[in-house]
């Protein structure tokens, strides 16, 4: 159940939650996962006496197989996911009601992604089954940084950071399908891409409203949720050395995440242009001015790490892989290709 000092923040926003979830349903186009699925291409695997995988079978490029992946690793972890909105939101009422339905819609990207994967023999499906194991193993907490620690205090913490976590996923959903070269993939990440938009709308525009009802309390949970910000894939093993893949690779890196993601959305909330926050909550807000800063200075040494890499896979023709690692005497261990 939600702590108590959020209970008054969760029955004012109920009634923006009901109207959100209603619009929400009026503009959400269903869909089925196994019409965007190949199945023509499929075969048996070894234990129905077909062939198993074998690497030359996957269509694929190399950063299309890792983002794939991390993109479906990230949607596997959805038990953790739904635990843990609906211990910080509840059950009851409109918020329940939203609560399931978000959870049903993202349930169907996993099946789809792996159908995918599977069938067109893109990746390892043994290695797969493994990584999703230990990935669920690890569970998620929307507040969780690197380091384990939980930042994420109440409801406020709780909807802004899954505002930017939803618009991150859209466009890391649809850059992947781009990167795939390949269409059917490309209109299964764009079907994806496009219930993350609609999530990310919902919980933009909650977080609105809960902004003008409490500014202070928002700011502080604003900027306590873009210093520590992290993408909900950090939990996938090796993710810093798949993740600069894939930013190498165009799918999602520092650029993209301030100007497609953090940008719009304090546009939208007018966060630089708003009066009414005041004491603690206005210093805050001109700190996260400096972040801004910061966030462009990391854009632009980017550009030089990303130059550095290309030209030492150009020289040594190493490059990360969709599965990093493998259990080896109960032990996670580096392997590259």
């Amino acid at each position: 159940m939600p702590d108590p000092q959020d209970l008054d923040l969760l029955r004012d926003l109920e009634p923006v939650v009901e109207k959100n979830l209603n619009r929400h349903l009026g503009m959400h186009k269903s869909w089925n996962p196994h019409d965007y699925i190949p199945w023509s291409d499929g075969k048996n695997f070894y234990a129905l006496g077909g062939q198993d995988w074998d690497p030359e079978q996957s269509q694929l490029s190399d950063v299309a197989q890792v983002a794939m992946v991390q993109n479906l690793m990230t949607e596997d972890n959805l038990p953790s996911y739904h635990r843990e909105i609906a211990m910080s939101m509840g059950m009851d009422g409109a918020w329940g009601q939203w609560v399931n339905r978000w959870t049903a819609e993202e349930n169907r990207h996993g099946i789809a992604l792996r159908d995918y994967l599977v069938v067109t023999r893109a990746v390892d499906p043994v290695e797969l089954e493994k990584l999703r194991i230990e990935v669920v193993n690890r569970g998620f907490s929307p507040g969780q940084n690197q380091q384990g620690d939980l930042f994420c205090e109440n409801i406020f913490d709780s909807i802004l950071y899954v505002t930017f976590q939803e618009l991150a996923t859209r466009v890391s959903h649809r850059n992947t399908g781009k990167a795939c070269n390949e269409k059917v993939a490309d209109q299964l990440m764009a079907k994806i891409s496009h219930d993350e938009n609609l999530h990310m709308i919902f919980y933009r525009d909650l977080s609105e409203a809960g902004i003008e009802l409490a500014p202070n309390k928002a700011m502080k949970s604003l900027h306590r949720v873009l210093r520590n910000f992290k993408m909900p894939g950090f939990t996938v093993p090796e993710f810093r050395r798949k993740a600069v893949m894939i930013a190498v690779g165009g799918v999602y890196d520092p650029r993209i995440h301030l100007d497609e993601v953090v940008t719009p959305v304090l546009k939208k909330w007018r966060i630089f242009d708003r009066e009414d926050f005041t004491g603690e909550a206005a210093r805050l807000r001109d700190d996260l001015a400096v972040l801004m800063k910061e966030l462009e200075v990391a854009c632009d040494k980017f550009e030089v790490s990303k130059q550095r890499q290309l030209e030492r896979e150009a020289r040594t023709g190493k490059k990360v892989t969709a599965f990093e690692l493998h259990q080896t005497a109960g032990k996670l261990t580096l392997s590259r290709r």
